[in-house]
């Protein structure tokens, strides 16, 4: 086996690929910057304001990224997530900058109201006890379909529904089609687990419970059928990409989805971020070559395409011959 192994050799034997071109780099904008603002928690990360977004994705189209996933941070909260889906949102502003800067980025836009609720929960709560969210589930998935055609208006190619709802793709994918937005894709963010992994993520999009958590509408970590069921449940009802969130501990749920035959993501979340460059930062391991490492696997497990916030970093490694 070692004579595969040898340097001159190794290329060709090389059974799986990192390109950045399979790399979707997450882009925070927020309404009420002016400038770009340091994620404490996500070091080398930042939201940026939407002035700054256009060269953001200039940039990282120059460095070979094809793809970036928007969230927004708006000024303005209330119990209808109203803001989410305004003409001049923040990601709606966000999506029209970065299609007449950059014409050949696909852009895609998360499609949850986290960020705009005052509650912090993924849509409609009917009541907020001390017992957690009543979640309402088809109230919310009607306010879904207005965020997601109000997206695809401003000029998203993509619409990423997150909030786990059911019967969230149908919802949308009828929404979509009723507006003459047949065109448009679906990335599902269909096989989403109840993570303690978000954390930083909570801090930097400003979409952290005010109360009870999201376990009723996540997957428990225990659940590799009930994730398979729910990634299966969404390909029947017409997503056209499929995901799996968190990537890394969930290799093995990614291997699942895989068989189902569509497309498939896979999102390296900001824990997964946080850990390696906070280990890096105390001199503990080699980021570069951990953070290739970690993205590969998400490859060698079946992804298509990877949401990360290395996307940068690693197309500069990646260009550099890592």
């Amino acid at each position: 086996m070692r004579r595969l192994r040898r340097r001159r050799v190794l290329p060709l034997f090389t059974e799986t690929h990192l390109r950045t071109d399979q790399l979707i780099a997450p882009l925070f904008v927020d309404e009420g910057a002016s400038g770009p603002t340091p994620i404490a928690s996500m070091p080398g990360q930042y939201r940026y304001p939407i002035e700054g977004v256009a060269a953001v994705a200039t940039r990282l189209a120059q460095a070979g990224i094809r793809s970036v996933l928007l969230f927004g941070i708006p000024t303005t909260k209330d119990a209808a997530a109203t803001a989410a889906w305004d003409h001049d949102g923040v990601v709606q502003q966000a999506v029209r900058r970065i299609r007449a800067s950059v014409p050949g980025l696909v852009i895609i836009t998360d499609v949850c109201a986290c960020e705009y609720t005052e509650t912090g929960q993924c849509g409609i709560v009917g009541e907020c006890a001390d017992g957690g969210p009543d979640l309402l589930n088809d109230p919310s998935l009607a306010l879904m379909q207005r965020i997601a055609v109000s997206h695809a208006r401003a000029g998203a190619d993509i619409v990423a529904p997150s909030c786990m709802l059911d019967g969230m793709v149908r919802a949308i994918r009828e929404g979509l089609d009723d507006a003459g937005f047949e065109e448009t894709l679906i990335m599902s963010y269909s096989s989403k687990f109840a993570s303690a992994l978000y954390g930083p993520f909570r801090e930097a999009a400003d979409s952290g419970c005010q109360c009870g958590d999201r376990t009723t509408y996540q997957i428990s970590p225990a659940n590799r059928r009930e994730a398979l069921a729910e990634s299966r449940l969404d390909a029947e009802e017409g997503a056209d990409v499929l995901m799996v969130k968190p990537a890394g501990p969930y290799l093995d749920v990614l291997v699942d989805v895989r068989e189902l035959g569509l497309p498939v993501a896979a999102y390296q979340v900001s824990g997964e971020y946080a850990m390696i460059r906070a280990a890096a930062a105390n001199g503990w391991l080699d980021e570069r070559a951990a953070a290739l490492e970690s993205l590969l696997a998400i490859r060698r497990a079946g992804a298509d395409m990877i949401i990360t916030y290395y996307a940068e970093d690693a197309a500069r490694w990646l260009a550099e011959g890592a």
